[in-house]
């Protein structure tokens, strides 16, 4: 199962994570981010998605080819990514598209990369800049 802690980003990520959590919350967008770090494994499965398995596509990265699959030179988790949804209350808002270009806007002003600006939009994913 893929991590939701912010303790399996890679340092510079874990600051960029909660100066995003903090700057949106102070444009009034409470957020969940939901994963961190994914193994090969998992990505592996999210590749499948669409092509060997049922469902859509989601991903163009096989495991080892995400931000999400780093680790640091223990092995342990260091994702260099998050995922994250606008939240009213309780309830995930998947589709506020007019909240996720909010949430760009922040994450580019933090320097990082949004995959809502993507070809195949990703508009939960936010990564280090390479």
């Amino acid at each position: 199962m893929p991590s939701k802690k912010l303790s399996d980003l890679c340092p510079e990520m874990r600051v960029l994570a909660e100066n995003f959590k903090m700057a949106c919350l102070e444009a009034g967008i409470d957020i969940l981010i939901y994963e961190t770090y994914r193994s090969n494994a998992e990505q592996d499965a999210n590749y499948a998605k669409g092509r060997t398995e049922k469902g859509k596509i989601i991903t163009n990265a096989k495991g080892g080819q995400s931000k999400h699959n780093c680790v640091d030179a223990n092995g342990n988790p260091a994702s260099q990514a998050w995922d994250c949804v606008p939240m009213r209350g309780r309830t995930c808002q998947w589709n506020d598209v007019s909240t996720y270009e909010e949430m760009g806007v922040i994450g580019r002003g933090l320097g990082l990369v949004w995959g809502g600006d993507w070809k195949m939009k990703d508009r939960v994913h936010f990564e280090l800049k390479a």
